[in-house]
Formats: structure tokens, sequence, C-alpha cells
């Protein structure tokens, strides 16, 4: 398995990647690989704040951390109060060219707060993405004030470069697409082109049966537990009526627990263990319909064509409902149950939801966030398809070696 460091040069200095949690590690492949394909030198730095998930999610990608802190808390600002002077230290040794964090996450808000004190060039990829509200909570809070941090904002939307400048922050502010798009065009094409991994990503969900539609479910968001989670848990026992209900289980003891004791013994009800990378795109690709809290699936949906429900009441990525890709259902069973049934009944309705589409990048944003990390000239025409983006993992792959 490769590091992220790859040496261009004895005096270059790298690109620091600091992340802790999944979707940061499945974000961020795709610039690494990049950079890696350029002979560009990078090295990532992992916080330990979803250590196993975030490990087994960049092994997906043929990655590992150069640094790993291990840190781990019971609460966000317990986990930001230890990682900030440990990776303000570890910046002030590596001196790297910049340093660049994903998304609004404990170790994005840490990062940033780190690269400051350490005097070091800050870039925030998936900058902009705002509800407008108080939730998702500590999220929202923290890319506002990763914004207030940041020389370099990678914005994915023309929504989010405009929500950037509503807050006043105009300079540095530059629309890419959301790396996310390129990380799943990458594991499409691999699926599509390596029977091998094809094989080993099928083989979780070889039990499930097929008779009926798959409708896979995520739920991790806090303001989707407590009060909220007893009834979203109810509208997915109800649905295993009509479907095949497949939940990838958040390892959170506050959806662990109460996920287990309402739908461990529901027939149609498949509580799945946390899947490997390739092994969620192969669900997401043969499954009728999602229903998430997720960010990263609501822009993932749209892009292969899967009709999506989102568990909330406000989103930061309104492009996929815009699009018609996806619709806000909230946390009411009842709503749940009426609009997912409706769905799986209504042929012409999902056909239009299931249109694929692009709202949040085309898989170029990798290199078109790299272009500015680098100050480099443009190259010549990124990939565009998952058939270009499966020659640039390979190209990538090659230069790992």
């Amino acid at each position: 398995m490769a590091r992220s460091r790859l040496k261009a040069g004895p005096t270059a200095p790298p690109i620091l990647f600091i992340a802790g949690t999944r979707p940061e590690a499945v974000k961020l492949a795709p610039l690494i690989l990049d950079l890696h394909a350029r002979g560009a030198p990078a090295l990532l730095v992992a916080t330990g704040q979803h250590r196993d998930l975030f490990g087994a999610a960049l092994a997906g990608f043929g990655l590992a951390p150069d640094h790993d802190l291990a840190v781990m808390a019971a609460t966000p600002e317990a986990g930001i109060g230890l990682m900030v002077p440990r990776l303000a230290d570890l910046i002030r040794q590596l001196r790297p060219a910049r340093v660049v964090v994903q998304g609004d996450t404990s170790s994005t808000l840490a990062g940033a707060l780190a690269a400051r004190y350490a005097d070091a060039a800050l870039a925030h990829v998936e900058a902009g993405l705002r509800t407008g509200s108080h939730d998702p909570h500590p999220e929202e809070m923290h890319r506002r004030l990763v914004a207030q941090l940041a020389g370099l904002h990678f914005a994915p939307t023309r929504a989010a470069a405009a929500a950037l400048a509503a807050e006043g922050v105009h300079d540095g502010v530059h629309i890419t697409g959301n790396s996310g798009i390129d990380a799943l065009l990458l594991m499409q094409a691999r699926l599509a082109h390596d029977p091998a991994l094809a094989r080993a990503a099928a083989a979780p969900l070889a039990a499930i049966p097929r008779a009926r539609p798959w409708l896979l479910a995520t739920l991790h968001r806090r303001e989707n537990q407590g009060e909220a989670l007893p009834g979203i848990l109810d509208a997915l026992a109800a649905l295993a009526a009509t479907a095949e209900v497949i939940l990838p289980v958040h390892p959170s003891p506050a959806i662990m627990g109460p996920v287990a004791a309402r739908l461990g013994a529901v027939p149609g009800v498949h509580l799945l263990p946390p899947l490997p990378y390739a092994t969620f795109v192969a669900l997401m690709l043969r499954s009728a319909v999602v229903l998430t809290d997720s960010g990263g699936v609501q822009e993932e949906a749209p892009a292969i064509g899967l009709p999506c429900l989102v568990l909330r009441a406000h989103t930061e990525r309104t492009e996929g409902v815009d699009s018609g890709n996806a619709v806000l259902v909230g946390s009411d069973p009842a709503a749940i149950i009426a609009s997912a049934r409706r769905l799986l009944a209504d042929d012409e309705l999902r056909a239009a939801m299931a249109r694929p589409a692009l709202p949040y990048g085309s898989g170029c944003a990798a290199r078109a966030i790299n272009d500015r990390l680098l100050a480099a000239d443009p190259p010549p025409a990124p990939p565009s398809s998952a058939g270009n983006s499966e020659s640039w993992w390979r190209s990538a792959a090659h230069h790992q070696r």
C-alpha cells in the first residue's frame, strides 16, 4: 500500500493534507492520487477521529497516512482541543507549501486552526456549503469558521461560491466541482474494468434477496439521533414490507444500539457493518432508492441516477434537489414511508429521478484543485467520464509503484 508521500525533488515542500473521517478520506484520495501522477510531494496526516473507517476508506484507494495522531475523543470540542497543538507542532516541523483540509468535521476545524497558529497557508476543499440554519451542528459552525481562516477556498458549485461571497469571502475562491464525484467515477470505473474487485465488492451483499427492490439507507447525523431516530427506524421497519431495506450501520453507539434494538429482528431488514468504499459504490449501483442524511451520498446519488430521499429538514446540497434527483423528506416517519412507497410504486416518477445528473461536478475537481495548489499551468483536458477516470486511475497507480 502506498503512503501519500512521493518525492518529486530534494527541496520541494509537500502539500500537507489533514483529515480524520471516512468522507474526508474518500474526497481527498483523488487529490493525492493526482499529485502522485504529477510527481508532486504530498503528505497525509490522520487525526484518528474515525480511526478504523478512515484507514479502510484510504486503503480502498491504495493509500495510507504518513502520520497518525491517533486522537480519539468523546466530544468534538475535546477532540479539537487535543488535535490543535499536536497538528501545529507537526506543521512547524514539516513546513509544507500548503495545508489542505476538507469539509466540516472536527478534524477540519482543528487542521485549519493549527495551520493558522503555525502561520501556514491554508486551503479548504468543499468550501462554502451552507444550510442557512443552525443545523447541522457543529458542522455548519465548523465550515463557517474555516472560511475565515483559509486563503484558498475550493467551492464545489456556484451556489457555494455565492454563499462565501455573501459572507464577505471573495479572494481565493475557485469553483472546482466536488472531489467526491472524482472518487465515485474512479471507483465505478474500477468496478467495471476489474472483475476481481467487482466480485470482492459484491461478496458482502450476496445474501440479500434480489426478488424485491433494494432500498439503501444511511444514518449518522446528530440531528437524527435522540428524539428523531425512533421514528426514522419505525419508517424503515414499515418499508421492509415493500423492499429489502439495507442499512450499513454507523459505529457510533448513539446509532448502533437503537438500530439493533429496533431493526435487528425485522424481516427484510439487512444490517451491515461499515462497508469498504468499493462495496458501498456497488450497493448504490444496485439499489432502487436511497434514504440518507449523508452529504456525500446526496452528491453521489445524482451522478449514478439513484433517486435520493434526504432525511433532513435542511440541506447544504440543494443542487440535487434542484436537478430533480433528490427530495427533502425530513425525519417524520409518515412522510418517509409515503415518499418511499410512492417512489417505489411509480415507475415514471422513479425514472425521472433516476436520470443521471452531475450538479456537483464531472470528475475534474482534483485536477482543478491541484492546479491551484501547485500554481501549475493548466494541464491537458482532465477526465470527464468513467472511462477517462479509469485511465487516470491507472496512471496514478503507475506513479505509486
